[in-house]
């Protein structure tokens, strides 16, 4: 026997929202809505009285934005709203759609669910039988969602989580802290607000996405917590708003996160430039002589032949004595910033500053924008006062169309005038703990409990709209360390403010494949690591070898002994992180077209080797990741290593990049390293475009394609489609593009290419070289006519 819960019954059905009310809906006023959204996305809606909460900003299917009000949740006009049954038998109700199925115990509103496998319904997941929810407030205050924890489950997303990517036996806090020189093993919580995770079950293969419309403080416990009288269970936990899920059908893994990159919104395309190396430190911005410093950053880049895209310009450059003051200029360090701006940008790098969302309160615009009622207020209507780096402060208020429009404003003439390129929004977590803060809500006042997270997304939304205002034409590129589901729509990301240390390096890897497989797929690292001592030599080298690989590659630090980590720190590595920046270059258009991608269809840029290969072995491998389909990166993460073991997955041969020396899929092998060696695997069938020519600091913008194939070893077909246009602007929407097409197909007597053209973009060359692996020896057919390697086991096509 179990407690009696609320009895639900049909009350509607609209088109494809179901309405439920509870049997007692005069004195309880409950009701349950579901949506049936896609054929493999159900959404639940509970309500009391009214939503806490009536906009969404997480959820934009498919959308480029989000009005700063948000979208009204009952909006279903952007998804597809599929034909569904349902019917009603024996106390329950029943939905489903060609691929998802939903069974209601109308008792409770218990949901047990269930996906298509061949002509089978597999239960996938179910409500805990006990107590499910906290519908009648047994478990105080708050929204739980209890669910059975069935046997063969695993847990994975969360988003940047520290630890391992499988999430089993571990309770996760979901909220967003300042927290710089965290342990990447242990710390939690960090800086981004994720509220979605995937379940796969090992027995049926079928993985699915849980998604919480929910931006208040949560937890996330993944039967770490254990109770004799409800078995084996998981849970959700909120400590306010409503409880508003989506469920999100696979059935792989990698369609779970690439569905829920569709749902929250499109990925920004950002200029190409984003993807070079990008200099930062806190200490030259620091420095009484902060101009000087930067311009021999110019310098070394030069002398010791390093390309460089951009550059992070840290908070120093708005002090006062020791303080940060946004958008104020510390003169006395930086005395012409519009000078410092055009000599970074003649030399071909881009300039990215600093901006915090927190006044001070002796910040010399602080009270402007107190009477302008810009900030976070209380309940009594007096200006909200938090803890902020470096004093007190309080917190510009993004739910106000004032605040935004002085924001815009500022980030317009303070520093795009003075001919800054981008904007780096940092220090966005809105720390505010008490409970009576409010925000204006655009007119309707809502508790900062309810939107901290969204404070962040309004942040770089604004940022975002300013810099395009300003150059209407060039795409806007931003980061931001914190911010919530949607962020990818305008920003890059970063694993925030590391600790240095080999064991950083290695769970930085696999808390970035946790922030890809919950749809972020833009970030990368602080390479070297931000605080704590400077990196030794050997962890600086591989720190870069890593980073070379991700979209954000930035070498930035602040450390203890106030040195600064830069390619050139150490003489004796200076070699080895130039060869990895130069490769980086050389792969450039790679990144490129998997950022574009990214873009156009959701895929991921980085994903754990199993997205691509679904076997056991491969759920084990958390330290080599996949970059795009073809790569895959095993970076050695182990001091003084000599040698790299890992695991080859796939019914698939490949080459290793360093020797085109043969591997077997399906096997585990073990690879010499120097400190030189970046272990790389290509697959057989890979067709990768790389920059061909020679690379240096004064000459790496100049396009001149090739494409390395690395045929099939016996018989196969590939087909490759590389995206080029100018890099920066928006003209490719309008048809200012080319896409190159590469089909190959392979016998062991024949690699047969056939290469085709479209588009309207006038490329910056006019031919294109293929390489091949030198052993190979079979006949070679390009457009039909036969053709001889030359020396270089390359030949040249000339475009027409």
């Amino acid at each position: 026997m179990i407690l009696k819960e609320y009895p639900f019954k049909l009350d509607k059905v609209e088109d494809n929202i179901i309405t439920f009310v509870d049997q007692f809906k005069d004195k309880n006023n409950l009701k349950v809505k579901v949506f049936v959204l896609e054929k493999d996305i159900i959404r639940v809606m509970f309500i009391r009285d009214k939503l806490t909460m009536e906009k969404t900003w997480m959820v934009a299917p498919n959308l480029a934005d989000v009005p700063y009000q948000g979208r009204n949740k009952f909006d279903v006009s952007p998804f597809s709203l599929p034909k569904y049954n349902y019917y009603q038998k024996e106390g329950s109700f029943v939905v489903e759609t060609e691929r998802l199925r939903a069974k209601i115990d109308l008792d409770g509103f218990k949901v047990t669910w269930y996906a298509r496998q061949g002509n089978d319904w597999v239960k996938i997941a179910a409500d805990r039988k006990t107590q499910s929810y906290n519908l009648n407030q047994h478990f105080g205050s708050g929204i739980y969602h209890y669910l059975e924890k069935a046997e063969n489950d695993k847990y994975y997303g969360l988003g940047e989580k520290a630890g391992e990517i499988e999430k089993n036996d571990n309770r996760y806090r979901m909220t967003t802290i300042d927290a710089m020189g965290y342990d990447a093993e242990k710390s939690d919580p960090l800086y981004k607000y994720i509220p979605f995770y995937i379940t796969r079950n090992t027995e049926s293969e079928i993985s699915y996405g849980l998604f919480y419309d929910n931006l208040s403080e949560a937890v996330f416990d993944f039967a770490r917590e254990k109770d004799n009288y409800h078995g084996h269970y998981r849970y959700y936990f909120a400590e306010s708003g409503d409880l508003d899920y989506y469920m999100i059908l696979g059935p792989e893994m990698k369609a779970v996160t690439r569905k829920f990159s569709w749902l929250s919104g499109e990925n920004i395309f950002e200029p190409k430039w984003s993807l070079g190396y990008s200099g930062s430190t806190m200490t030259y911005t620091d420095s009484p002589n902060a101009q000087e410093e930067l311009m021999k950053f110019i310098a070394d880049c030069d002398r010791h032949d390093i390309p460089c895209d951009s550059f992070q310009l840290s908070s120093g450059y708005t002090s006062i004595d020791d303080k940060r003051y946004v958008f104020n200029w510390n003169y006395s360090k930086i005395p012409d910033p519009e000078k410092m701006s055009a000599t970074f940008n003649k030399n071909g790098i881009k300039l990215c500053a600093n901006i915090k969302p927190c006044l001070l309160i002796d910040h010399p615009r602080y009270e402007e924008a107190k009477e302008k009622n810009l900030f976070i207020k209380n309940e009594k209507g007096e200006v909200e006062v938090s803890q902020f780096w470096d004093n007190l402060g309080s917190y510009l208020d993004f739910t106000n169309q004032d605040t935004v429009d002085w924001w815009k404003d500022n980030v317009k003439n303070q520093l795009l005038e003075f001919g800054i390129d981008s904007t780096w929004n940092d220090n966005n977590e809105y720390e505010i703990w008490s409970d009576d803060a409010y925000a204006n809500g655009f007119g309707s006042k809502i508790n900062m409990n309810l939107i901290r997270p969204l404070q962040s997304l309004l942040m770089m939304k604004s940022s975002f709209e300013a810099q395009k205002e300003h150059a209407p034409n060039k795409r806007p590129y931003l980061i931001s360390r914190s911010g919530c589901p949607g962020m990818e729509r305008y920003v890059q990301t970063w694993s925030g403010d590391n600790y240095t240390s080999w064991k950083t390096l290695k769970y930085n890897i696999k808390m970035g494949l946790g922030l890809t497989m919950s749809g972020v797929y833009n970030f990368g690292h602080d390479v070297g690591g931000f605080a704590g001592p400077a990196p030794e030599p050997e962890l600086l080298v591989r720190w870069v070898q890593n980073g070379v690989f991700y979209p954000r590659f930035t070498i930035h630090s602040w450390n203890d002994d106030q040195s600064v980590n830069t390619p050139w720190m150490y003489q004796e590595s200076v070699d080895s992180i130039r060869k990895a920046i130069k490769f980086r270059e050389k792969i450039k258009p790679y990144l490129y077209n998997l950022l574009y991608e990214s873009h156009i269809n959701h895929t991921p840029i980085i994903k754990p080797t199993f997205y691509e290969f679904d076997e056991h072995k491969a759920y084990k491998q958390d330290l080599e990741f996949m970059l795009g389909e073809y790569m895959l990166v095993a970076n050695v993460v182990e001091k003084g290593a000599e040698k790299r073991k890992l695991y080859l997955p796939g019914d698939t041969s490949w080459y290793e990049y360093n020797t085109n020396k043969i591997y077997q899929g399906g096997e585990e092998i073990i690879v010499d390293v120097s400190l030189d060696t970046i272990p790389l695997f290509i697959k057989e069938g890979a067709i990768i475009p790389i920059q061909d020519q020679e690379i240096s600091f004064a000459n790496h913008k100049k396009e001149k394609r090739a494409f390395m194939i690395y045929p099939f070893l016996d018989s196969g077909k590939e087909e490759y489609t590389l995206f080029e246009d100018d890099g920066e602007s928006y003209n490719y929407l309008d048809g200012e593009y080319k896409k190159i097409k590469i089909e190959m197909k392979s016998d062991p007597a024949k690699i047969v290419l056939q290469l085709t053209s479209r588009g309207n973009y006038k490329l910056p060359y006019q031919e294109i070289k293929i390489y091949f692996p030198e052993f190979e020896e079979r006949n070679i057919i390009i457009n039909n006519e036969s053709v001889d390697l030359d020396q270089n086991h390359s030949t040249t096509l000339v475009l027409e």
